[in-house]
């Protein structure tokens, strides 16, 4: 295995390109984040329903 100069651009190039692919990522994974926190507080805010009242009604 050879450690030549053309081999180590050819892989600082491969990074490069993932690391730019990775960075278009991290606007979607905050966005789902944030998308997850508002729903998980929005179920909180919802009234309880009595159980008893509900089962005499149907």
């Amino acid at each position: 295995m050879s450690n030549s100069p053309e081999k180590r651009n050819e892989w600082r190039a491969i990074l490069h390109v993932q690391a730019r692919i990775a960075v278009l990522f991290v606007p979607v994974v905050a966005s789902l984040l944030l998308i997850a926190a508002l729903a998980g507080n929005d179920r909180k805010s919802v009234p309880d329903v009595d159980r008893t009242v509900t089962g005499s009604v149907r």
